[in-house]
Order: structure tokens, then sequence, then C-alpha cells
């Protein structure tokens, strides 16, 4: 049922021409395919990867509570300016990823930049802590938005019982895992459907509060900058609220590998995304203070509800089941992109060989797609997820600020590399600096979170000595890792 990959193509840098203690050699570049092996297909056009990256990006977040960013901020029109700096900023970040993407066409995402300029310890360093913590949490609290919503019309009167949610969101998790594992051409369908209903639902919320600002109804955004003064404190705060609403933008450079023509195809498909969700954000922000206030958007526990009751009425019903839609596309968005991670460590020897085996006649990376279930059930029902979510939400932004410095640092070391595509330096320069900047601001205003993120973060160093380096395991455990 299953079979170990063969590589098809991957960048032709120093780290993956050889083989070295503990990790697997990857092909050369060159190679390809033979007749008759498994491989994943090139099945992600230019509209299924706009869909990747939209469905991942719009979440739960913009309709339910952008308050975190006006509650830092203290003013509707600097909340506007972060919103629209931080979408700025997002598309500095995908056009670097995308500079990434043409030039190494591997699959894997951060994990593959990061082990093509640093080497094999940062890169399992990001492995092990995406696979253990952040995606089983990150999904177990996007699906857990699903099942809340997707039961609201159901509870209209009533709190909706913890343990429903709960077991609502078991059946969307495995779902998605079922979907993923079974054909990439439906996931990426459903999903090009979900990114539909997503848009549709800012639609929703746009076209009313446009209809809002023709009659008038401009008296939340008079004396706009006036209110609470941004504190040093908040303002990293309301940044790291704006990047989370944003990320996703990376997802597409997971799946490099199954992407049809991706020097064209990644940076257009990166900018068109990039534009859309900047331009979507910050109007359905305005749209939201043309009929409520900032203190009032401050007590709503859901701004797109609280927004549809007032000016929809009944339709204001299909609020939660358009945001529970929009919660199951970034579930299946994520899914979908960071099996590719696990599939291409296993790949290069960080992680057990059956990740990276696919499955004959699905061609999909089953294994990588089903070890993340146990982990997501296990977070979903014992977990405290959203403090897990804030001690690591920094080592996010840390790694995603060493690629974008490690596309600074190839220019120099291997400034004959291929490049499809090039950003100007200052926006790799920016980018990385920003990120680096929110994470040491980070460990400023919250030091205990941030602390124990990054002692959690830290364990992947004995991790890698121990399952990878070492080479005298026992027989058994070196069966276990597939060595």
């Amino acid at each position: 049922m299953l079979r170990k990959a063969t590589v098809t193509t991957v960048s032709n840098g120093s780290y993956l021409q050889g083989q070295a203690n503990g990790r697997l050699p990857s092909m050369d570049s060159r190679q390809t395919a033979q007749a008759g092996k498994v491989v994943l297909k090139k099945k992600v056009t230019l509209l299924r990867g706009i869909s990747i990256i939209i469905g991942t990006i719009i979440g739960a977040g913009i309709f339910i509570s952008p308050k975190g960013i006006l509650k830092n901020t203290g003013s509707v029109g600097m909340s506007l300016t972060v919103w629209t700096v931080c979408g700025i900023l997002s598309l500095f970040g995908a056009l670097c990823y995308a500079e990434l993407g043409t030039c190494i066409k591997k699959s894997g995402g951060h994990y593959t930049y990061i082990l093509e300029a640093f080497g094999p310890l940062p890169a399992f360093v990001r492995v092990w802590v995406e696979l253990l913590i952040i995606r089983p949490a990150a999904t177990a609290v996007i699906s857990l938005a699903f099942g809340r919503y997707i039961l609201e019309p159901f509870f209209m009167q009533c709190e909706i019982p913890e343990l429903a949610i709960k077991l609502i969101t078991a059946v969307g998790i495995t779902l998605v895992m079922v979907l993923n594992s079974t054909s990439v051409s439906w996931s990426a369908r459903i999903q090009i459907f979900l990114t539909f209903c997503k848009l549709v639902a800012i639609l929703i919320i746009i076209v009313p509060g446009v209809i809002q600002l023709i009659k008038g109804e401009t008296q939340h955004f008079k004396n706009a900058f006036s209110g609470n003064d941004a504190s040093v404190m908040g303002l990293p705060l309301a940044f790291y609220s704006g990047m989370y609403a944003y990320s996703g933008w990376f997802y597409l450079n997971f799946v490099t590998e199954e992407v049809e023509n991706p020097e064209k195809n990644v940076p257009l498909a990166i900018c068109i995304s990039m534009l859309i969700v900047t331009v979507g954000y910050v109007l359905t922000n305005v749209a939201y203070f043309t009929t409520i206030s900032a203190g009032e958007l401050l007590l709503s526990k859901a701004v797109a509800v609280t927004f549809a009751e007032r000016l929809m009425g009944n339709f204001s019903l299909a609020v939660p089941v358009l945001v529970a839609l929009s919660c199951f596309g970034s579930m299946n968005g994520g899914i979908f992109a960071v099996s590719r991670m696990f599939f291409v460590a296993s790949r290069e020897g960080h992680l057990p060989e059956i990740l990276s085996m696919i499955h004959v006649r699905k061609h999909t990376p089953l294994p990588a797609v089903i070890v993340l279930h146990p982990l997501t059930m296990i977070m979903l029902f014992n977990g405290d997820l959203y403090s897990l979510l804030n001690f690591l939400s920094f080592a996010r932004w840390l790694f995603i600020g060493l690629v974008v410095a490690g596309l600074i640092y190839l220019r120099y070391k291997r400034p004959d590399m291929p490049r499809p595509f090039k950003v100007p330096l200052f926006i790799p320069a920016l980018f990385s600096f920003t990120c680096l900047f929110m994470v040491a601001l980070s460990l400023y205003s919250d030091p205990v979170n941030t602390g124990i993120g990054f002692a959690i973060t830290l364990t992947g160093v004995p991790a890698y000595y121990l399952f990878i380096v070492w080479d005298k395991k026992p027989k058994r455990f070196r069966k276990l890792l597939g060595k």
C-alpha cells in the first residue's frame, strides 16, 4: 500500500548534495523519477495555489476577534494602520518565500530553506517543534472555532456544551485527515470551494459596510487617532496579532514539488493572494467600524456576528456557518501543506522513514498526514491550547526571520544559484529585522511565556543528537526510526 518516495526535484545546495552523519543522502537535482516509481504528482495549478494561500490565511480571526489589535493600539485609526502595515510586511515575507521557492524547487517550506542555508541542526529543531507542539495545537485551536460556529445555529438561546464542541471538532479533524489521505485533487477542489465561501463571507461584511459609508455612517471614524495612546509594550503585541492573522502566506512553499510550473505560478499565486487578503482585511475592518464603535467592538465575542445581527436580521444566521466553513478551509490547507514538511524531513532522515512513504494508488503522503491525528486529539482534549500557542508564537517568527535571513546569506554564499524570481535586497532585510525585532520585544514584554516557549524549542537540540547523530542506538530503536 505504501512505497518509499522518489525525489523528483531538489536544489543544487551544498548540504543536499552530500551525505552526513545520521542523514539520508538526497538525490541530485538532475535525477528524475524513474518510470514506475511512486512520486507526488504535480496537481497544484495556479488557481489551486491561490486557494491554498487564501484558504489558509483567512481563518476565524478576521470574523471573530480583530479586537486584539484595537486593544493594543488604542484607536480606530492606528488599528487600521497596523492592519495595513501587517499586510504589506506579510507581502514582503511572501515575496522572499517566492524567491526561495523558485530557486530551491523542493517542498518543505521553512524546514527546507533553513536546511539549505544553515544546515541540519536548526532545520531539525524547526520540524521537531512543528511536529510535537505547534501544528497539533494550531490545528486544535482553529478546529475548536469550527466546532463552536458549526453548532452556533442550533444553540441560539443557550450556551453550547463544551463536550459537544469537542466531539464535533474531533469529527472535523478526522474528516480533514481522511480527505488529505485520500486524494490530492479532491483536497484541492474542496479548498477552492471553501476559499470561495471565505471570500463570500468577507463580501457579506464589506458590501453592507460600503453602503453604510455611502449613507454617511462615519461617526466612528471622526478623530480616528484619538483615544488611548499605543504603548511601547502594546504595539509589538498588536503587530503579533496582525501578523498572526495574515500568517499562511508561506504554505504554498511547503508543496513546491507539486506545483505546476513553479517558477511562474509560485510568485504569481503569492502576489495575487496577498493583494486580495490585504484589501479584504482592511475593508472588513472599515466595515465593522461603520456600525460598531471601538468600545462595542472590544466587548464583542464575535465581531462578525454582532455586525450581521445589526444589519442583516435573520440572514445573520448564515454568518456562523460561513465562519465554520472558513475554519474548515484553514484546517484543510494547513494539514495539506504541513504534512509535506514532515514528508521532506523524513526523506532527509530527520524523521522516521515511514513518514516519507506514499500511497501507491492515491499518491498521497498518507503517513505524514495521519501522524498529526493522535497528537492533535491529545491537544484537543487535554491541552491548554491558547497558553501553548502563546508559549510558541515567538518560535514561528524566529524561524521565519531566520529563513529570510538565510535568503540574504545565500545571495552571498551562492551568487550563481539560478533565481527566476528575485526581490530587491531591502525587502528581506526589512522583513527579517521586523521578525527578529518582534521576537526580541516579546522576550521583554512577556518573559515568562516566551521563556517557556524558548525552553521547549531548545529541547530539539538534545533530541537531534539523540535521534539523528548518535549512531550506537539499540537495534530495535534504529528499526523503529527506519534506519
